[in-house]
């Protein structure tokens, strides 16, 4: 990480312990023995430099947090005695509401989740295509409902903020009816695009669909919750990303699918209904 972005995260994590701290500066300073012309430096942003291996390390004890996060290499505040992995995979298994992955996106409401899926979004599909898919994969379907509706309810949330990004190709097959579609009626693929474009235009703007090229761009499915963890999808299981950076790159390949994107947000509804037209 630049030297100048560790510092700046340091800052910002530093007046958050002051701040909650319900300590002045003065007082904040003397009880992890720093002189408050120290602390005011440090707080100031006018030096990119950290304070010592001792002074960091008494602020972390005395204030409980782990020094991974009050250097921002890690997003877990607490402080335990097991190094977190930068790498974790976690089982996709039939009980979405007893997984990790609802409580990932129950951890991340009130910040910006980014979406990469594999198919139609999960939200966005019919009882119909639950079922179909869910037959194909062997999976259970009333747990593949149980998952739909979870996220429905959670993109209606008012503090929710969701990007989706997908290639438009994906949307172009399905309507095709060809491929892992061929079998799917056309009043079912026309009933998906119908009941996708009502949702959303009802989820707009918590719930904001964008549509890129997949011959110019391409991308593994994943999703990015809030500054808090990756989580690749690689069919049954899921890669998860915890480092700060790896959250970092995967945010930044994601905003670059929204700059490329050929369908935006305010666009979506439009397009997925001239696509059940033609």
């Amino acid at each position: 990480m630049d030297k100048r972005d560790l510092a700046g995260i340091f800052r910002e994590r530093l007046q958050r312990l002051v701040s909650r701290s319900g300590l002045n500066q003065s007082e904040f300073a003397e009880g992890v023995g720093l002189d408050r012309s120290a602390l005011s430096q440090l707080l100031s942003g006018k030096s990119v430099r950290l304070p010592r291996a001792e002074t960091l390390l008494n602020i972390a004890e005395t204030h409980a947090v782990s020094l991974d996060w009050l250097l921002g290499l890690s997003q877990d505040e607490g402080v335990s005695t097991a190094i977190s992995p930068a790498l974790e995979i976690e089982e996709s298994p039939d009980a979405f509401d007893q997984t990790l992955l609802a409580r990932w996106h129950a951890e991340a409401a009130g910040t910006k989740i980014r979406y990469v899926p594999a198919g139609i979004p999960d939200l966005l599909r019919t009882d119909a295509v639950v079922a179909f898919e869910a037959q194909a994969a062997g999976r259970k379907l009333s747990s593949q409902l149980t998952e739909t509706r979870f996220r429905v309810d959670y993109n209606r949330r008012p503090e929710t903020d969701m990007e989706v990004c997908m290639p438009v190709q994906t949307l172009s097959v399905f309507a095709a009816g060809v491929g892992v579609w061929s079998e799917l009626s056309a009043q079912d693929r026309r009933d998906q695009l119908d009941h996708m474009a009502r949702l959303i235009d009802d989820l707009y703007p918590t719930f904001r669909l964008f549509l890129f090229d997949g011959r110019m761009n391409y991308s593994v499915p994943y999703t990015v919750f809030g500054p808090y963890r990756a989580a690749i999808y690689v069919g049954d299981m899921y890669l998860v990303l915890n480092a700060t950076d790896a959250i970092r790159m995967m945010t930044r390949h994601f905003d670059n699918l929204i700059r490329a994107a050929e369908v935006h947000a305010h666009e979506a509804a439009a397009f997925v209904r001239a696509m059940k037209c033609e």
